[in-house]
């Protein structure tokens, strides 16, 4: 058997998540998939999969191979189309991935648009709020909120965004006034799971100082943003959301922003690529058509949220 055909066998089935799935995705019968993954456990030495008829689950030593066999798959690809001269026309299968929020509110309409410029891409577009290792999950590109610390990355910045308080003009003229963070331990707070459940950070007022950390008691937990949006939409407290995750709500009025000058700094936006990545044709064309349109979004949401 091909070790490369095997290995896309075995990629699919993670893809697909179960050995049927990946027979009907590449026209194969499960007894045929299972024989590719056995084919690879056996020329590897270890068990790769603990698979059912219904599931599966990659062993420790299996989530090290598929990290391996996606470089693997990838850089065969684009070996491939280098080969055939296709060093001008995008085409094959760009892998995106964002968080969820922004993939797809913003990066998914860019990402329609450019499917009509060119077609002969298609898109896989994965909606992932981790952080996620590009090279190893054979990635293309990321849309990422945060500050860059991978070296191996090419990052270009397309924005910013705002860490802040936001509630109801409903809640606000019914509640005591906020003059300063300390007041939030007597206001109904809406917390999102991933920004803090029982405190919330803020900067220090003097400069070098320590931050202030703030312990409130939520009413309501939520481990999505458009859970807490829609309560504090509705009355119901205070939320800390970042600044493109209501800025249409803050435009038509829906929500108000709180405690503006105890905001945190912004927290740059960038699309990140591996080393290298930009040379090929499908990857350099979407960024060059989507880096204006991203940054023109992000500006203004940023704007949409200052009340200008």
């Amino acid at each position: 058997m091909d070790r490369i055909d095997a290995m896309r066998v075995f990629v699919c089935t993670l893809d697909e998540g179960s050995l049927a799935a990946a027979g009907r995705k590449l026209n194969r019968s499960p007894a045929a998939v299972t024989r590719a993954i056995s084919f690879l456990e056996a020329h590897v030495g270890v068990q790769l999969l603990h698979r059912t008829t219904r599931t599966i689950r990659l062993s420790e030593a299996g989530e090290r191979y598929a990290s391996a066999c996606r470089r693997v798959l990838v850089d065969l690809d684009e070996a491939d189309l280098l080969a055939a001269g296709e060093t001008k026309t995008p085409r094959g299968t760009l892998t995106v991935t964002a968080p969820l929020v922004s993939g797809v509110s913003i990066l998914r309409p860019i990402l329609d648009a450019y499917l009509r410029e060119h077609p002969e891409v298609n898109v896989k577009l994965l909606l992932l709020d981790r952080t996620v290792s590009l090279v190893d999950e054979g990635i293309d590109l990321g849309l990422r909120i945060a500050h860059l610390s991978d070296s191996n990355m090419i990052g270009i910045r397309v924005g910013e965004v705002r860490r802040v308080l936001c509630a109801a003009p409903s809640y606000l003229n019914s509640a005591a006034a906020i003059d300063s963070p300390s007041d939030l331990t007597d206001h109904h707070c809406i917390a999102l799971a991933q920004f803090g459940q029982e405190s919330w950070t803020f900067p220090s007022r003097d400069t070098g100082g320590a931050q202030r950390l703030v312990h409130i008691k939520p009413r309501l937990t939520i481990n999505g943003v458009a859970g807490v949006v829609a309560s504090a939409i509705e009355g119901n407290g205070i939320t800390r959301v970042l600044s493109y995750q209501i800025a249409e709500y803050v435009k038509s009025g829906e929500l108000e922003i709180v405690l503006p000058t105890d905001e945190p700094p912004p927290l740059p936006v960038h699309i990140v690529a591996p080393e290298g990545r930009l040379s090929v044709p499908k990857v350099r064309a979407f960024v060059d058509f989507a880096v204006p349109r991203l940054r023109k979004d992000f500006a203004d949401r940023l704007r949409a949220c200052a009340g200008t």
